[in-house]
């Protein structure tokens, strides 16, 4: 299992998702074009092989013009740039992917780019679709994207959308699609992943869920002749004691307003989906120091509305953790932490070095 080699991501607080202290605001780590720059470059620096750009309509900065930005600053990186299927048009989306993937460059093989996207199955601001319609949009535009990425004409008759086009004339690096990383615990989300996304993505949860969404998920991508990489998100703490990793956690929440953390938690757009009520329960079924297994701490969601919960504990723990993930299937896993810049340097320090890495391959 140690030579078993795995893609490890940082995170960017794109969405004003930067605390010392959880739910108080701190002008010093608000989201700016200045700390997310940052965040990806230390992130960089650190030996991370991808780091997620996260998108948000309420909250933060526009992810595509960062992600052009910070593009032409970094040499090495992958972007994990997200994108929200409600707010574009498809063949306008391949052209944006195919130019922000130009300017990224070349991987260090040169044998492709260093663009992945994040796909978000969102609504257009402002409005509402039902879930069943909204995954359903969704497959339907990676559907095309693919295709016009892959250079391939494009005869698409569908629900959505009727197209019949060519390619844009500018295309990736590697002449074909990059790769779509995908989550939702939904019946719908998984279809739509199924059918249509390279990586399946998911929330922290208890190692015996992990193992059941994994099989579930392997299933259905073989009914659409298919097959799935598996990624997980979570918060990482990481000291060298144990007794240090809880006591930063327990900091963490020490200046937390409960009034305060509701209204962090409802205040995104996707605050009452699927997934985001799975990270509720796991702290409701957490221990009274808000542990749900082993070195996994619920305390997060407390004041956040998604990715809730953190492996927390010594170098030894965070990689035990890590290793058990992949012995179940997980291949890539985007991590984070309070203060970004802050926990990257510690998991760079005491954890990357002990990990088999690099950017994932498909």
């Amino acid at each position: 299992m140690a030579d078993q080699q795995c893609e490890i991501a940082w995170f960017s607080a794109l969405c004003d998702d930067d605390y010392e202290f959880l739910g108080v605001p701190d002008k010093y780590l608000q989201s700016s074009w200045e700390h997310c720059r940052n965040i990806v470059l230390r992130a960089e620096e650190g030996g991370f092989d991808n780091i997620l750009l996260p998108s948000g309509y309420q909250l933060g900065l526009d992810t595509t013009a960062f992600a052009a930005a910070v593009a032409t600053q970094v040499r090495r990186i992958k972007l994990l740039w997200a994108t929200r299927m409600g707010e574009d048009w498809p063949p306008q989306l391949a052209r944006r992917i195919a130019t922000l993937d130009r300017i990224l460059g070349p991987n260090a093989a040169g044998t492709g780019g260093r663009l992945n996207v994040n796909i978000i199955s969102s609504d257009m601001p402002g409005e509402t679709i039902a879930s069943g319609p909204r995954y359903a949009r969704a497959t339907e535009i990676m559907t095309i994207v693919r295709t016009l990425l892959n250079g391939e004409h494009l005869d698409f008759q569908g629900e959505f959308f009727q197209l019949k086009l060519d390619p844009p004339r500018i295309g990736t690096i590697s002449g074909k699609c990059p790769a779509f990383y995908f989550g939702g615990l939904s019946h719908e989300a998984r279809e739509c992943a199924a059918e249509a996304s390279d990586v399946y993505l998911m929330w922290p949860d208890t190692m015996d869920k992990v193992r059941e969404t994994i099989a579930d998920m392997k299933a259905r991508a073989a009914r659409f002749g298919r097959s799935l990489k598996f990624g997980y998100r979570v918060h990482v703490i990481v000291r060298e004691t144990e007794d240090e990793a809880r006591a930063y956690a327990d900091r963490l929440l020490s200046k937390l307003d409960e009034e305060a953390g509701r209204a962090i938690r409802e205040k995104s757009l996707d605050a009452k989906n699927f997934g985001v009520q799975r990270q509720q329960e796991l702290r409701g079924a957490a221990d009274g120091d808000g542990f749900v297994e082993d070195n996994l701490w619920t305390g997060i969601s407390r004041a956040r509305s998604g990715c809730g919960a953190a492996i927390v504990g010594t170098p030894d723990q965070v990689l035990a953790k890590l290793r058990a993930y992949q012995a179940e299937g997980i291949e890539a896993f985007i991590l984070s932490g309070y203060p970004h810049m802050q926990e990257a340097d510690l998991f760079a320090r005491y954890v990357l070095p002990r990990i088999q890495h690099g950017p994932l391959t498909l």
